[in-house]
């Protein structure tokens, strides 16, 4: 097998998708593509685990043998399977019949068996419904394997899934599918269905250039975080999760730093987007134990865990990050103004619900914990029920740093937003402005961030670095003579100063400027007179 990069992969599936979606909507497209490669993961992770539990009593099929080992074993031994399974449930958390294991639905697409549709749905449901002992059911209850949108007639649409399932096959056949480098692809495509998407993308994927700079800071040490990142988080959340890649940028950053998470716990709203996100958390080698995504609506406060209001069973995070959607319009109820997220501060305005968001999360920040989430400008400075809000979390010494990043970074939109990184426990007693709006690298329909901005912004923050500007650290006492406005301009400006002017200079030039002027004049003149012709 020869060895590709991940990024190889990503690009040669997204290659696959973009030729075999035709007209579908890249949206539903993309449900039905990373489903199934979610499906290709499962299955070997499974096999190989089966393999293993087997030992000599696994069958070794010649390469020309197309039927799957397992279901050889299972036709061989139906006394056994019962125990196998509970064996294998109790070790790798989950079971796959040999029918519905991926090597078999790729035979049976490569041979176009007409009984594919209807096999493909059974192993969705299988595991759905028993495969995880209840953990994931639903998983693919967006995946509408009957939708027209995959042909007008079953024997139309069993055709297009036998299609569809044997490009990917024979795409991943030459890649190594190590967990790394599929669950990486599988990151890759979420991008490019999110960037072919445009803004509905915003609701279920942060680029990976933000989403690196949110978990490099919450990592950090909240006191102190020059001396560089916790060595273990034991909860982390995010209460607007998407398609996790937010969460798993976490992870992935503990690892790189030699530090480990606890747990994961991640809510999304929308279903097919919460359904994404855990197959994400599995296609990245994560247990079902190791990660909690709850679907739900964050502002209403669904989710059970999160109602606990006894102090001492609350459950508290050390790193919250979150991308919630920008100024969503909300209906809070006069109750809702007794939530114990919200009380004391106020309720977010009906029109922009940035706050509520930003409170929400809040609340479950532990005192030694760091909190960072993009929003838009407008929460820096607008009046009102905003201001109120945003003055008494600055009085309370819980805004820690304000981050200014460039325009159109984002697929769902074009404006410029701000990171804001929050803490229960403040050390110092005033606030870091960092204005990276002008540090990018301009796309032609979207800019971009590189490693040595990413860099920058993180080293900035890190070291409370002051640079003229791009960063500064501002008393409380400056913010209150502006009213609690953060406006990043107002405290770190990028314009230019203009050059001073010397006027004395510019009058001598100016007298020899006139000097040279009156000698030519008499020159000419003098031409004239030879010439006869009147002076000027």
């Amino acid at each position: 097998m020869t060895q590709k990069s991940q990024q190889q992969l990503g690009k040669t599936l997204w290659k696959i998708a973009d030729e075999l979606r035709g007209a579908m909507n890249a949206d539903d497209f993309r449900d039905y593509m990373l489903s199934f490669l979610f499906l290709r993961y499962l299955s070997r992770n499974y096999e190989e685990a089966a393999e293993k539990e087997l030992g000599s009593d696994y069958p070794q099929l010649e390469e020309e043998d197309k039927r799957t080992p397992l279901g050889i074993w299972y036709a061989e031994n139906a006394e056994d399977v019962p125990m196998f399974e509970k064996q294998m449930r109790r070790k790798v958390h989950y079971v796959i019949e040999p029918q519905h294991l991926w090597s078999n639905i790729a035979e049976m697409a490569r041979t176009q068996n007409d009984k594919l549709l209807v096999t493909l749905e059974g192993g969705f449901r299988y595991i759905e419904n028993e495969s995880f002992e209840n953990s994931f059911q639903g998983l693919f209850s967006e995946i509408n394997l009957n939708s027209e949108k995959l042909g007008k007639t079953p024997k139309d649409r069993n055709k297009k899934l036998c299609t569809i399932i044997q490009k990917i096959a024979e795409g991943i056949a030459e890649f190594s599918t190590d967990t790394d480098t599929l669950g990486d692809a599988y990151e890759y495509l979420i991008g490019q269905f999110a960037a072919g998407s445009g803004k509905k993308a915003g609701e279920f994927y942060t680029p990976q250039q933000i989403s690196t700079i949110l978990s490099k800071i919450v990592i950090l040490d909240c006191q102190d975080p020059t001396s560089g990142p916790k060595p273990k988080l034991n909860k982390v959340l995010d209460f607007a999760c998407g398609s996790g890649s937010l969460l798993l940028n976490v992870r992935t950053q503990m690892k790189n730093s030699g530090g480990s998470i606890g747990k994961i716990y991640g809510q999304e709203n929308n279903i097919t987007t919460y359904n994404l996100a855990r197959m994400n958390m599995l296609l990245h080698g994560m247990k079902d134990t190791e990660f909690e995504i709850f679907h739900g609506d964050t502002l209403k406060n669904q989710w059970e865990e999160l109602k606990q209001m006894n102090p001492a069973k609350k459950l508290e995070f050390d790193a919250i990050v979150a991308n919630p959607p920008f100024s969503l319009r909300w209906t809070p109820t006069d109750s809702t103004g007794d939530d114990f997220r919200f009380k004391g501060y106020g309720l977010a305005p009906k029109s922009a619900a940035d706050f509520a968001f930003l409170l929400h999360g809040f609340h479950y920040l532990s005192n030694d914990g760091t909190m960072a989430i993009i929003l838009p400008h407008g929460v820096l400075f607008r009046g009102g029920a905003e201001e109120r809000i945003r003055t008494k979390l600055l009085k309370d010494a819980n805004i820690d740093a304000v981050i200014g990043l460039p325009s159109n970074l984002f697929y769902s939109t074009g404006i410029p937003v701000c990171i804001l990184v929050l803490k229960k426990c403040k050390r110092e007693d005033d606030v870091l402005f960092i204005n990276a709006s002008e540090h990018f690298v301009k796309g032609k329909r979207q800019n971009a961030l590189n490693k040595s901005h990413i860099t920058s912004i993180v080293e900035t923050y890190k070291h409370r670095k002051e640079e003229e500007r791009y960063s500064r650290k501002v008393s409380m006492e400056e913010i209150e003579d502006n009213g609690y406005n953060l406006n990043i301009t107002r405290y770190v400006s990028t314009a230019e100063p203009e050059k001073q002017v010397d006027l004395e200079e510019v009058n001598k030039k100016l007298e020899s400027i006139e000097e040279r002027i009156k000698k030519h004049t008499a020159e000419h003149n003098a031409f004239l007179r030879e010439l006869g012709l009147r002076e000027i």
